[in-house]
């Protein structure tokens, strides 16, 4: 009779993360970083169809790295939360926090319960009324969650440029600025050899824009793009502005939530 096999809990935990990461630092990375005129995603992605950044709700942004068809999940799942909840409650009740919660409970049960943990890391971002007030969430395949400040990067092999990253940014980054800084820290070789040249047709862009009233994301492509890469003004770009807190009317807090199964 043959023994049963048995594995320990801690190693297998150690095997899923080891699995994990391998799988998410195979991938390009991408850059979230704060600016003056709102927050900047920046991903080295040259299909124009399968998108690592995406608009979840009216001033909520999501970008993830990883496996396509588990992050594109997710993205889905977020959608449907933040319908429901703002049509349900108030469009104020849908925060960055209540969805970071909520990708956080379903990210640990994969993590803890099924024989394969999801290969993604994610950052939700929301932006703010005035600059100092937006926030930035990252989460990884076990469900942690971290709030990040200023700007952060996932995916690919990310410490040999995390720490120039941060020590370049500045809170007062405008837009030409702040892309400039990420596509250093894309285009950089992380075996310390010459950086890498990366064109907009290379790039995936998109901004969450702090002085649209309502639905603050957009894509920068083609010929804006370009213009922005250069430093030069943004034709039907909003002046820098601040607008009012929203209030919900329910009074309900925007705490953790189940998500909806994804398609």
């Amino acid at each position: 009779m043959s023994m049963p096999f048995y594995v320990s809990p801690e190693q297998l935990i150690r095997d899923k993360a080891d699995y994990a990461r391998k799988g998410i630092a195979r991938g390009r990375s991408v850059v979230v970083a704060e600016y003056a005129g709102g927050i900047a995603f920046v991903a080295e992605n040259p299909s124009k169809a399968l998108h690592k950044v995406s608009e979840i709700y009216d001033r909520i942004g999501f970008a993830a790295v990883g496996k396509y068809n588990e992050f594109e999940n997710l993205r889905v799942a977020g959608v449907r939360y933040a319908d429901l909840r703002g049509y349900s409650y108030d469009r104020a009740d849908v925060t960055a926090r209540g969805l970071a919660n909520a990708y956080a409970q379903s990210l640990g049960a994969v993590f803890t319960s099924e024989p394969k943990p999801l290969e993604v890391e994610v950052v939700v971002a929301q932006v703010g009324p005035e600059v100092g007030t937006d926030q930035l969430y990252r989460l990884t395949y076990d469900g942690s969650v971290a709030e990040e400040h200023g700007v952060v990067i996932i995916g690919g092999q990310t410490e040999s440029v995390v720490g120039p990253l941060r020590e370049g940014w500045r809170a007062d980054l405008d837009l030409p600025g702040v892309l400039a800084l990420a596509l250093r820290a894309l285009s950089a070789d992380p075996a310390g050899g010459p950086a890498r040249t990366l064109t907009a047709d290379q790039l995936e862009v998109a901004v969450l824009e702090r002085a649209r009233p309502r639905r603050t994301f957009r894509r920068l492509e083609g010929p804006l793009l370009q213009a922005v890469l250069d430093g030069k003004p943004v034709a039907g770009a909003p002046a820098a502005a601040t607008v009012p807190p929203a209030t919900g009317h329910s009074g309900l807090p925007s705490d953790t939530v189940d998500l909806p199964p994804a398609d």
